[in-house]
């Protein structure tokens, strides 16, 4: 990884209910890299009967406080799925354009509290698509933060997990191309993940706010074998109470990665000998030579 991690805790900043939530943690096995698909603030205005812009700038909001509480808790990775790629073909020209001026808002207004909070900013998608003034903002901001050490911030922007594998694809081509040709290219995972957007490892815990039951094209290769973990919770109403909910239902899980456990062995084992007893005994109540 290209970020040297050098996490540093700042639990005394949590509040009160947070630190509850936090002592029952284990403090070895938190994830790694958590991505969340933030999702409803449009549904979260309209229940309240206000325009659309309202319920982004809440969310805006809850983005804030969520990635203090992550920090606090010296979380390594945070990555964010922010604006879409299909956002951007479908929302109406007005919402876009007022989600760009939202951005540059948010990225001027933050990046002293991420200093202060020793986060790191990045991002992933097709930056080069978004509007100069938002490019600009964009690259301000991950230089006014590079220094920083603790945990780093993704932002998807513009992003969609199918245009990302077509773009490492394209950067397989052209570094065969440009290095000798494809007689020797030998494609393997781990060549198309290092073609991916960012440099950050996979994420451990994918959580998804709205009870919407689907990854809508976020991070597909990445989240092969992350832990799934939906709330009914709108973004907006979102806390960082929820993100350590989160991590304490993760933390109940079994991680196999397609495999089994020395313990999931064991109880397969006893399953499969009470089967034969079984068998056994109704061979034997049936009077059936063995």
């Amino acid at each position: 990884m290209k970020h040297l991690q050098q996490n540093s805790s700042n639990l005394e900043e949590l509040s009160a209910k947070e630190r509850v939530i936090y002592s029952r943690l284990d403090k070895e096995r938190l994830p790694r890299h958590i991505a969340i698909i933030m999702d409803g603030n449009g549904r979260w205005a309209n229940r309240r009967h206000l325009p659309r812009f309202v319920g982004h700038r809440r969310g805006v909001q809850t983005v804030r406080g969520v990635v203090e509480t992550a920090a606090r808790i010296g979380l390594s990775y945070l990555t964010l799925y922010a604006f879409s790629a299909e956002n951007w073909k479908r929302r109406p020209k007005a919402e876009v354009e007022f989600l760009m001026q939202l951005l540059r808002q948010y990225l001027r207004q933050e990046v002293p509290r991420l200093n202060r909070n020793n986060v790191r900013l990045t991002y992933i998608g097709r930056i080069h698509e978004l509007p100069d003034s938002v490019q600009e903002r964009l690259k301000w901001a991950e230089e006014s933060t590079a220094v920083n050490t603790g945990m780093v911030l993704t932002l998807a922007l513009n992003y969609g997990a199918r245009t990302e594998i077509v773009d490492a694809l394209r950067s397989i081509i052209d570094a065969a191309r440009n290095n000798g040709g494809f007689e020797h290219l030998d494609i393997d995972e781990d060549l198309v993940s290092s073609h991916l957007y960012g440099s950050m490892p996979d994420p451990d815990l994918v959580i998804r706010t709205s009870g919407e039951l689907r990854v809508s094209n976020f991070l597909l290769w990445q989240i092969a074998y992350a832990e799934i973990y939906i709330t009914d919770k709108l973004w907006p109403d979102f806390e960082g109470t929820d993100l350590l909910h989160a991590i304490a239902d993760y933390q109940g899980r079994e991680r196999r990665y397609g495999g089994l456990t020395s313990s999931s062995n064991e109880q397969r084992e006893r399953s499969l000998g009470n089967t034969y007893d079984d068998g056994q005994a109704e061979i034997a109540l049936l009077g059936v030579p063995k």
